[in-house]
């Protein structure tokens, strides 16, 4: 059994930070900020745990409503959905779907779901494990369950492209596997992107602006203000408000401990017009923050140019990409291809309403989200 600790990232667990420690100072700054300074629309506890030589991220939830979906499954599997259906082409089913998406909600709610500690949850869109493979999963689950009895236990963004022993041991052990949302992914970026013709014109358009890609190793001034802005103009002003809502101290905060790769495109002035982030564990890399002037034209090829900077720091780093959800077709068409992403859920120790009614979700969502996830490309 694990050695196993939660504590204040302020204060650091009791024997000292693990030498390679990566999240040390992105923990630190929650602690010491408060996750509401980093991310304006998410109230959670940040904690870390130890378990042996690796710290995972932790965030508890009580009873909050309405935040971000990165800690709150209501929001994730109702409002966020329901929001979804705005943007995506669900076909004649969109109705449908639009009141399963209530009706879950206020079986959601009935459970008590926002009542939850997440494990290794960076409060990203798509958390990666970086080749955790589950060893500790049943120490964890025991003594997370031991100090919270009465929350759900959860671990988001799994998948069987770079997560399958991780998943294999969740289902194994019982947990429930919900699935949250279909997302693209490219195993080789030489093999699979580089060939297709969107690609190529792709790099043509980069090409044309080479000389004003700026890798940002620093920062100028007024960058991380630009970079939370454009961020936000895609994501929260174009997509929906329950994104992260990142602020320039969460960019600041995350170029200055190298937690994320950022890169840039400058506009003769020198302002940045497109930008993205990327984050990188155990070979694989995503990209929570991508952004661009939403206000300028299409024919200036913004958010192609922030795509082709994406997949060229996958090369440069020899990683695979995780290119989370939507833009479906844009991506498929740049050689990803889709698989489902799930998050897991304990929840044996809650009574029999909450574990029935998560049941019932899971069986829901599997049932009648995914086919059509599949079947519509979403």
């Amino acid at each position: 059994m694990s050695d196993l600790e939660l504590f204040d990232p302020g204060l650091g667990p009791r024997d000292g930070w693990p030498r390679q420690c990566l999240d040390r100072a992105y923990l630190e700054a929650f602690a010491h900020n408060g996750s509401t300074a980093l991310i304006t629309n998410l109230r959670t506890q940040v904690r870390g745990l130890r378990s042996g030589e690796r710290v995972f991220p932790v965030t508890i939830n009580g009873a909050e409503y309405g935040d971000a979906y990165v800690c709150l499954p209501h929001t994730a599997y109702a409002l966020y959905a329901k929001e979804e259906l705005r943007i995506v082409n669900a076909g004649p089913m969109t109705p449908a779907l639009a009141l399963v998406a209530s009706g879950a909600g206020a079986l959601l709610r009935s459970a008590r779901v926002n009542r939850i500690v997440h494990v290794n949850n960076y409060m990203l869109s798509t958390n990666l494990h970086g080749g955790w493979d589950g060893e500790d999963v049943g120490a964890i689950r025991d003594f997370l369950v031991e100090q919270y009895p009465d929350h759900l236990i959860a671990v988001r963004s799994l998948n069987d492209w770079s997560d399958a022993p991780l998943c294999r041991r969740f289902s194994d052990a019982g947990w429930k596997m919900l699935p949250s949302r279909q997302i693209y992914v490219t195993e080789d970026m030489r093999a699979d992107w580089a060939p297709h013709r969107d690609t190529r014109r792709d790099l043509a358009i980069i090409a044309n602006v080479a000389d004003r890609i700026d890798p940002l190793r620093n920062l100028r001034p007024g960058d991380a203000e630009k970079i939370a802005q454009l961020y936000a103009m895609l994501y929260l002003d174009r997509y929906s408000k329950l994104n992260p809502a990142f602020t320039a101290a969460y960019v600041e905060m995350t170029h200055n401990a190298q937690f994320f790769h950022y890169r840039g495109l400058r506009d003769d002035d020198g302002a940045l017009s497109a930008i993205v982030g990327c984050f990188i564990r155990g070979g694989v890399l995503t990209t929570p923050i991508v952004g661009y002037d939403t206000t300028r034209p299409a024919s200036e090829g913004l958010y192609r140019i922030a795509s082709a900077m994406l997949a060229q720091m996958a090369i440069e780093h020899g990683c695979r990409l995780n290119g989370s959800a939507g833009a479906a077709d844009f991506k498929r068409n740049r050689g990803a291809r889709a698989v489902i992403e799930y998050s897991a859920y304990f929840v044996d120790h809650l009574s029999f309403a909450r574990r029935a009614t998560i049941g019932a979700i899971e069986r829901l969502l599997n049932k009648v989200a995914v086919p059509v996830m599949l079947e519509r490309g979403l």
